[in-house]
């Protein structure tokens, strides 16, 4: 038996929260002055964005 793999829309959902995820902690590293936090939450935003368009991408060649 062979393994699924995720589908366009869980992809984009995933995407959709990591993005979510990454502005909280952006502004909580903003607020606290944290640099790390705040760098750690840019990064989860484009992990996010990335995963989104490997969604839109695995919906296009369906």
């Amino acid at each position: 038996m062979g393994r699924r793999g995720k589908t366009g829309q869980q992809d984009r959902n995933e995407g959709a929260m990591d993005k979510a995820k990454g502005r909280v902690k952006e502004a909580a590293g903003a607020l606290s002055g944290d640099k790390d936090r705040k760098a750690e939450g840019r990064a989860d935003q484009r992990r996010g964005t990335a995963k989104e368009k490997k969604g839109h991408l695995k919906d296009l060649l369906k």
